[in-house]
């Protein structure tokens, strides 16, 4: 009869008391609260993409080339893989492209003939390529004549004469 004594509450709190009091709910100790640790230096991710997404491959190289320092020299050597298209393909076929150093590019001749073509087209070849490759990547064209053997030593040497003169091309 106890029961019916007690009002009862529609709202169900003085149940959920009860059983919070049961199950040890009203401990005199205070909760913590939860804390993000403060990192400091580190990116945190986001919505937004960062570095630390995968990237392409062309992007990452792209990236690596800049870091390293090498994107003048393979651009140079890109375009110089494309010399026939530089130069066009008779020239192309009379010429190779050696080396690259220091801003100056070596290119062989077959002949003195060509070579002297050569150095006369050098100008608008270099204007060419710092367009390509941005201005003053290639100051200019150091142009070599045929790889023929020397004179200079051996039983057939002429002495004191001015020797043979270009009979390779």
């Amino acid at each position: 009869m106890a029961d019916e004594d007690l009002e009862h509450d529609p709202t169900g709190l003085d149940l959920a008391r009860q059983m919070a009091a049961s199950i040890g709910a009203t401990s005199t100790h205070r909760r913590r609260r939860r804390t993000k640790p403060k990192v400091t230096g580190v990116q945190v991710s986001g919505a937004h993409p960062d570095d630390r997404d995968p990237q392409l491959l062309g992007r990452a190289m792209d990236r690596l080339m800049d870091a390293r320092g090498w994107t003048t020299d393979v651009n140079v050597h890109t375009i110089l893989g494309r010399w026939e298209v530089l130069v066009g393909p008779m020239l192309a076929q009379h010429t190779t492209p050696e080396s690259y150093t220091d801003n100056i590019i070596t290119v062989r001749a077959t002949s003195t003939a060509w070579a002297t073509q050569l150095r006369g087209l050098a100008p608008r070849i270099v204007a060419s390529l710092n367009e390509q490759l941005g201005q003053g990547t290639v100051m200019r064209i150091n142009v070599l004549g045929p790889d023929v053997p020397s004179w200079n030593r051996g039983r057939r040497r002429v002495q004191g004469g001015r020797g043979p003169r270009d009979t390779y091309g």
